[in-house]
């Protein structure tokens, strides 16, 4: 089995954070707000809204999304990639799969969405893509 991930995958994300993700946008879709759709996060993210990003890696094909982890980094907004766009769809409260998804308002995943940042900045460093 090939562990070969797509190239806009600019950092390693383990499980357990990936797992974290999908609970945060889960949690902040029954009481904050968040956006799903690719579409969706892209205006999100250029009008600064977003709080988290949350990118699928298993998008075909990737040029769907390739242009988010950059957009993020240049609005300074934080980003993490999930392993499965369909659980992502899930997680986002919808019957089909899921690009990408990002949370605008937290609510009760506040403190989950800042756990999730501080870990994407130090995978981040750890990668050497930070942007900080």
């Amino acid at each position: 089995m090939s562990s070969s991930k797509p190239f806009y995958v600019r950092f390693e994300v383990p499980k357990e954070l990936a797992e974290k993700a999908y609970e945060a946008l889960r949690i902040a879709r029954e009481t904050g707000k968040i956006k799903k759709g690719t579409n969706e996060t892209t205006k999100a993210v250029e009008r600064g809204l977003a709080k988290l990003v949350l990118i699928a890696e298993d998008v075909d094909p990737p040029e769907i999304v390739a242009h988010l982890p950059l957009l993020c980094e240049e609005k300074k907004i934080p980003y993490v990639y999930v392993p499965s766009k369909k659980r992502l769809g899930e997680a986002a409260g919808i019957e089909v799969s899921a690009a990408s998804a990002c949370i605008i308002e937290p609510g009760e995943a506040k403190s989950l969405v800042d756990e999730i940042v501080s870990k994407v900045q130090e995978l981040k460093v750890k990668a050497g893509v930070s942007s900080q």
